[in-house]
């Protein structure tokens, strides 16, 4: 099967539960040979977007979302070749870093300095749980990387065996054109994909 084809939804998934059970076995498909993380990443960005908007209750009109992607801990990417060594390079602790999405260009970093966080998503990082909110502009801190969207569906990227490292490396981030996009039953989805996407990469 065509890669592409992961992200059909047949017109029998008229539920939520329905059409996130149907996401994540789409999921397990196309990262089942891959754990790269920046590839991982990007499928899965991908095919839960084109997914979103082939479903009639997410895909268009008012109701449509409109950003998926994923910010992940700075800790996480690769140094440049010609970077100095480790002990003179400034380090970022509390930074998110943009990672694949599918959407408008969004916010290239989010501080996560639990001195200081800001947004939905330094929280759903920080306190390591979801995050769903009906009313983005109502969300103390938040931040309006697209002004047209009005609710958003933060997860977490938790580690079952962190070992020397973060036991979040980040976050998958949802936004919805419309005022409470997105039900319980869309975050139970999301964080069942999420641990999939955690699990099935390299990190």
């Amino acid at each position: 099967m065509p890669h592409a084809d992961s992200a059909h939804v047949p017109e029998s998934i008229t539920a939520r539960q329905q059409f996130w059970d149907h996401v994540h076995e789409q999921l397990v498909h196309l990262l089942a040979d891959q754990r790269a993380w920046v590839s991982n990443l990007a499928n899965a960005a991908s095919l839960i977007y084109n997914s979103l908007v082939a479903f009639p209750l997410f895909g268009s009109g008012d109701n449509a979302v409109n950003w998926c992607g994923f910010y992940i801990h700075s800790s996480y990417f690769p140094r440049p070749r010609n970077h100095p060594p480790a002990d003179h390079v400034p380090s970022h602790p509390h930074i998110l870093l943009l990672g694949p999405f599918c959407g408008k260009p969004a916010c290239q970093f989010i501080n996560v300095s639990p001195a200081n966080p800001r947004g939905v998503c330094a929280d759903a990082f920080l306190r390591q749980s979801s995050k769903l909110v009906p009313d983005v502009n109502a969300y103390p801190g938040h931040i309006p990387c697209d002004t047209d969207t009005k609710s958003e569906l933060v997860v977490p990227l938790i580690l079952d065996s962190p070992r020397d490292r973060l036991s979040v490396v980040g976050v998958l981030d949802l936004d919805c054109l419309a005022l409470s996009g997105f039900q319980e039953e869309d975050r139970l989805g999301l964080e069942r994909i999420a641990r999939l996407i955690t699990d099935s990469c390299d990190w």
